[in-house]
């Protein structure tokens, strides 16, 4: 049965077309998502050969449900519970198993489809970007068989990969009738160590920085070791803001004979979740770096990797393994995604916050979703309320501050701390504690009252106690509120980190919907969004104008901020440099960038002035 030349609801058939396995069946992928925005993405988009990221931070979210879908799909559930040895770890390797088992399941159940009008087969193929392999030999075509379309779409189907996160950093120690574990049952490790023995073969996204000891307990699992052909069934990917911290990072695991298959380059500010700034320096420089040093670091790593393998007797591979660089962080148009793709020759782009108004790909209970498709500019801001001291990307009245501040105005601060995953501050106990837990406060505040201070200041330093929200809840919420979980132990407050990027998203999209966005089928961003490096220059802006005013009489921080501004003056001047050089690209939107780069220029050299007067008072 022939289709319609032409019909982008159809396709036309080529024989013998093989596909790169090395090659991403899409140029995107769905980062995380804060702890349970992205909990069961794969579960939903990876049979659509979409890639994917779940958080597996929170053990006892990821058993609720693995219960959850156990119950809806009539399976044997059997609960992994709190006295259970090494709890945290099976709990994590049951439930990447679960996924991995139901994602091939679907996927093959798709690939079983005809090519009918409704099929999922048929929405796989029109999710393909357009420059794909089967696309363009489509085209090419006159005539149609639909079987052998059909034959030629299922040869080369590929399920998207179902990677895993770790914020490194969140390693608190755990205990067991009073006395400490051992460092492996840390829950940065027992969550390594559950994606280590679980049947996926996938990656693991290491985020958050270097922590050694982490990084060196991935050398106990074989699965982290290439194959004579270069294969690694557990990949290691590092998240990174700059080439140096890649550098650093990927030669600390080549020594230990860990190549780090890819690195994913996230912009310092214009991102969600946590935001890890730069000294001021911004994604297209950052980016032209790793392009144009690319084979010197693959050499050098290269070079450590080998040399590892052979002190530990390990199998070499043949040849030299591939390592990827993508980037991820406020893109948000199909010409701002074709350009990194192009310009600086990236294996694939991340968006992540545009996701979260789909609900055919996250899990976004019916509340948060409607404050999200509302959010303006002003509802979006770079906070202080995690408790990891780092600033995090939040929503304006979001649920779980309104239980904070609700708390607070019954003179109860601090939360109870239910999950304790971010207990990691020792300043008033032998065990580590949570900052925005209830007793972590109420010490904080009984010092402060002891304290001489003026009214003014006793105020500040009151509210930087308590603005400190319980995250590794709230995070997570969203999840069992979209699902139908009770979440009464948690509470019902929902903690949401959407990039800046949101403001510009206003309506809740199908995946479709999305995917064509991205792909420059559908336009579905608001017309008057700011380029996306004119958006992350402006964020740095604004983020040196509040240091600059917290700055006191610190002679080194201020010069510290001198060299933040020039930076960022490099940058643009690498802008402007661009936009005169490249062509085709921004075309339309040129001369706004341009006048855009000369304004923030502007707004820099007074930042300049008000920083060395500061300078020479201090001096003097």
């Amino acid at each position: 049965m022939p289709l319609k030349k032409g019909d982008e609801e159809s396709a036309q058939s080529i024989k013998h077309i093989m596909i790169n396995s090395e090659t991403r069946t899409h140029t995107f992928h769905i980062p995380v998502m804060g702890i349970g925005f992205t909990i069961d993405t794969p579960l939903k988009v990876a049979p659509y050969g979409i890639d994917s990221v779940i958080s597996i931070g929170d053990d006892i979210l990821i058993e609720k449900m693995r219960k959850m879908y156990c119950e809806k799909y009539g399976l044997e559930y059997e609960e992994i519970t709190d006295k259970v040895e090494d709890s945290r770890a099976k709990r994590i390797t049951a439930y990447l198993n679960f996924i991995n088992d139901q994602v091939e399941q679907k996927f093959n159940l798709l690939k079983s489809e005809s090519l009918d009008r409704k099929s999922d087969l048929k929405k796989y193929y029109n999710l393909l970007p357009n420059n794909s392999t089967i696309r363009q030999e489509v085209k090419q075509l006159d005539n149609i068989d639909l079987v052998e379309l059909e034959q030629l779409i299922k040869e080369n189907m590929t399920a998207g990969s179902i990677d895993v996160n770790i914020m490194t950093k969140i390693d608190k120690e755990n205990y067991k009738d009073g006395e400490k574990l051992p460092v492996e049952y840390n829950d940065a490790h027992a969550a390594l160590r559950g994606f280590a023995k679980s049947n996926l073969s996938s990656s693991v996204i290491f985020s958050a920085g270097l922590n050694p000891r982490l990084y060196s307990y991935a050398e106990n699992f074989d699965d982290f070791y290439p194959n004579e052909k270069g294969e690694i069934k557990k990949k290691i990917v590092l998240k990174v803001s700059d080439y140096r911290s890649a550098l650093i990072q990927g030669k600390f695991l080549a020594k230990k004979g860990l190549w780090v298959s890819e690195f994913r380059i996230e912009s310092g500010l214009n991102c969600g979740g946590h935001a890890f700034a730069t000294e001021g320096h911004l994604i297209g420089p950052i980016l032209a770096q790793f392009r144009d040093n690319r084979q010197e670091l693959i050499d050098t790593l290269h070079g450590l990797f080998v040399d590892a393998l052979a002190t530990k007797k390990r199998v070499i591979p043949n040849a030299k393994i591939k390592l990827k660089v993508t980037a991820q962080g406020g893109v948000g148009t199909s010409e701002e995604h074709q350009f990194l793709l192009e310009h600086y020759q990236l294996n694939g782009v991340g968006w992540g916050t545009p996701f979260l108004l789909v609900p055919e790909a996250t899990s976004v209970d019916d509340a948060t979703l409607q404050k999200l498709v509302a959010a303006k500019e002003k509802d979006l801001y770079l906070s202080n309320i995690s408790p990891l001291g780092v600033p995090f990307h939040n929503l304006r009245n979001n649920t779980k501050d309104s239980e904070k501040e609700n708390r607070i105005l019954k003179g109860r601060p601090g939360s109870p701390c239910p999950k304790k995953f971010l207990s990691l501050n020792k300043e008033f106990t032998e065990e580590a504690i949570c900052v925005a837990s209830r007793q972590y406060q109420n010490l904080k505040i009984k010092e402060l009252d002891a304290a001489d201070l003026a009214q003014s200041e006793y105020k500040k330093k009151y509210n930087s106690i308590v603005e400190k929200a319980c995250i590794c809840v709230g995070l997570g919420t969203s999840a069992l509120l979209s699902n139908g979980i009770d979440a009464k132990v948690e509470g019902p407050g929902v903690s949401v980190c959407p990039g800046p990027n949101l403001a510009y998203f206003n309506s809740v999209v199908s995946l479709k919907g999305m995917v064509d966005h991205i792909y420059g089928r559908l336009n579905i961003a608001r017309p008057d969004r700011p380029n996306v490096f004119i958006k992350e220059l402006n964020i740095y802006i604004d983020y040196l104008k509040n240091k600059c005013s917290d700055l006191g009489t610190n002679e080194k921080e201020g010069r510290s901020l001198l060299s933040f501004n020039a930076n960022l003056d490099e940058g643009i001047s690498y802008y402007q440099n661009l936009l005169h050089s490249i062509k085709g690209a921004f075309a339309s939107s040129r001369n706004e960038i341009l006048e855009a780069l000369r304004g923030s220029r502007s707004v820099l050299e007074e930042i300049k002035l008000e920083l060395e007067h500061k300078l020479a008072v201090v001096v003097a």
